[in-house]
């Protein structure tokens, strides 16, 4: 007797849902600003010379010979004959020299106290990079509160930078004379602030087993 044939073998189909994406990263998105301050890096003094000798010839001399001092004077206390000077101590000593040789015969001018281009570069530097180590620490705090570790930048953008104070070379001061070289300084000196934005990565906490294997 034959046996019955097997029923037809059925095959059941499931459509599954599509696996989840990985869940990106954890973040922290912080906020860090800076200010700091520069003061001069120049300073410009002004020397006019007056004889009073009756006779021309004579006069011309006289101030030849008293141009000839103030070179002598600057070039043996290595600051430039311009008169621009970058050590504000050098520049007080040449000026109380030349008063002290010359008397009334020379007019020395307020010193100018400016920033050149790449002081006033710097400062900007400066204050970025410190505004990014500010978020950055803030964003180390905000981890370490919750028991987790930062990780790397995933973004830092500066949002805004403001500059203010200071002088450059062809600033006409207003300053009056009575003020001394400590208040010129102040008064010259530059200000700069700066604001970054910063996304950075939380890395999980490290598992302990794994640190001891």
């Amino acid at each position: 007797m034959a046996l019955p044939s097997p029923p037809p073998a059925r095959v059941f189909a499931e459509l599954l849902p599509a696996p989840a994406p990985a869940p990106s990263g954890r973040e922290v998105h912080v906020s860090g600003s800076a200010e700091l301050s520069a003061g001069p890096d120049r300073a410009r003094v002004s020397l006019r010379l007056g004889s009073r000798k009756e006779a021309a010839g004579a006069a011309r001399s006289s101030v030849a010979r008293r141009l000839e001092y103030i070179a002598q004077s600057a070039r043996q206390r290595g600051v430039p004959v311009c008169i621009i000077f970058s050590d504000f101590g050098k520049m007080q000593n040449v000026c109380n020299l030349l008063i002290e040789k010359l008397g009334t015969s020379v007019t020395i001018s307020p010193p100018h106290f400016y920033h050149t281009p790449e002081a006033v570069d710097t400062l900007r530097r400066q204050v970025c990079v410190a505004a990014v180590g500010n978020t950055r620490r803030k964003a180390q705090e905000v981890c370490r509160l919750f028991g987790q570790s930062l990780g790397k930048p995933l973004l830092v953008r500066e949002e805004e930078t403001k500059e203010w104070g200071g002088h450059i070379d062809g600033h006409l001061s207003n300053s009056p004379d009575s003020l001394t070289v400590q208040e010129r300084i102040q008064n010259a000196t530059a200000y700069a602030s700066c604001r970054v934005f910063a996304v950075f990565e939380i890395k999980g906490k490290e598992n302990r087993r794994n640190k001891l294997l």
